[in-house]
């Protein structure tokens, strides 16, 4: 079995078990695809995982220990100040625990019953004290990135709002508006040089997080159906499964018909057999 993948998980990690927390990559796993959500979460067998983004991943440990020096200082980026966003990196005591996977941002949704949570990339403020919520990104395409608006990056805008929504549910005033620090790696330098160069640019974003709240409610009723919804329309994984099921169930016909055909065939007859039934009909 891959290091990665563990498909069947331990029952108290799964939806009505005392460790499940419904999570900001489940509820943006559920706008994918209900189906896939569902098996994940009530019945424990999640979708194969990509391999981790190692590049990716230092990308951001570093973008948040430059920032922190900002923040330690109670001072501009000089990015910020590049784009004209009058705001500092925030300062607050539970920064880490947001910022770390498999507990972040958390609050409890009494209707629900949920216990909803976000792990962020960084928060700023600005001087009206609201908060502003940041999320880093890095890649490495040919053209500058300024905005995002390809239909994929729609789950890039959920999970900001997401985070703006546990932000406000915490007690604090959020920002409409979250920033994406991008980092694009450049490709046409004459050589490696063993070292990366990176283009950084900053995308505002104008959210909404009105949706959450309904989403939470469809969450909640599909959890508690006995039966799988149907699969979300662009959804490969379900495609994958229903087109391998009905493969693997033709073979099993298939081999099953060539096994009652063999049971039920009589044997051919020896000549000598086949003239004393002869003898004994006259």
């Amino acid at each position: 079995m891959s290091q990665y993948y563990k498909p069947n998980r331990k029952t108290d990690w799964n939806y009505g078990g005392p460790r499940w927390r419904l999570s900001r990559s489940k509820i943006s796993l559920f706008s994918e695809c209900p189906r896939c959500f569902y098996i994940d979460n009530k019945l424990g067998v999640a979708r194969p995982p990509g391999f981790p983004f190692n590049l990716n991943s230092a990308v951001d440990a570093l973008l948040k220990k430059e920032f922190d020096v900002h923040r330690a200082d109670g001072t501009r980026h000089p990015l910020l100040q590049t784009y004209g966003v009058d705001a500092i990196p925030y300062a607050h005591a539970d920064l880490n625990t947001w910022r770390e996977n498999f507990k972040g941002v958390e609050c409890r949704h009494e209707a629900t019953g949920f216990t909803v949570s976000g792990a962020v990339d960084d928060v700023w403020v600005n001087p009206a004290g609201e908060l502003i919520v940041v999320d880093y990104k890095s890649t490495s395409k040919d053209a500058k990135i300024e905005s995002l608006d390809e239909a994929w990056h729609e789950g890039y805008k959920r999970q900001m709002e997401v985070y703006q929504w546990l932000l406000r549910r915490r007690g604090f005033t959020v920002s409409d508006t979250g920033y994406w620090v991008y980092a694009n790696a450049s490709k046409d330098k004459k050589a490696f040089d063993g070292k990366l160069e990176f283009e950084v640019t900053l995308i505002a974003y104008k959210g909404s997080d009105a949706w959450v709240e309904p989403a939470l409610f469809s969450i909640k009723e599909c959890l508690d159906a006995p039966e799988p919804p149907g699969m979300g329309e662009d959804c490969d994984y379900c495609r994958y499964r229903e087109a391998a099921g009905k493969a693997l169930l033709a073979v099993r016909q298939t081999t099953n018909d060539t096994q009652l055909t063999t049971k039920t065939k009589k044997p051919a007859l020896k000549k000598d057999d086949e003239e004393g039934k002869t003898e004994k009909l006259f």
